[in-house]
């Protein structure tokens, strides 16, 4: 389990979580709202099918206490860079910080785990709402463009 003790707004503690046996459907049917589908999958279902074909990406599951109400993915670059995708919080838990705690969680645990190199992650241009919170939490984009996507970086 990873945590770094961020509560979200109704003071439940959020937590990072391998996906296991135990855990694994209630993240596939993590679903954000439907305003949300253009800038990430429909469902988790797909995050943990690409992390479980690809040797690069990494599921957890983003629990607030003992509820699953998330999914982030987590993997290196060849350049040694951590990256932080994937990440779906449910729409019936949306508004309550718990995207902003699982990036407060993920991003030092990801520096520190490889002597702190850059952590990256990428987002839509239109998606305003999520530049919101990256550049609210220290990411400044690198004026890169993957998939479309804007690349920001939080340095150490």
């Amino acid at each position: 389990m990873i945590s770094a003790g961020y509560l979200d707004r109704r003071g439940r503690r959020v937590t990072l979580r391998p996906v296991d046996d135990d855990n694994w459907r209630a993240v596939a049917d993590v679903a954000p709202r439907d305003d949300q589908r253009r800038f990430v999958a429909a469902l988790g279902a797909r995050y943990l099918l690409l992390s479980t074909r690809s040797e690069v990406w990494n599921s957890l599951a983003v629990y607030a206490d003992e509820t699953v109400v998330g999914h982030v993915m987590w993997g290196v670059d060849d350049d040694g860079s951590h990256w932080i995708g994937g990440m779906l919080v449910d729409a019936a838990e949306q508004g309550q910080g718990v995207g902003r705690a699982t990036v407060q969680t993920l991003a030092p645990w990801l520096a520190a785990k490889a002597g702190n190199p850059p952590v990256r992650l990428s987002y839509h241009p239109d998606n305003t709402q999520a530049a919101a919170l990256y550049e609210s939490l220290g990411f400044h984009p690198t004026g890169a463009i993957d998939d479309e996507e804007l690349i920001a970086e939080l340095t150490p």
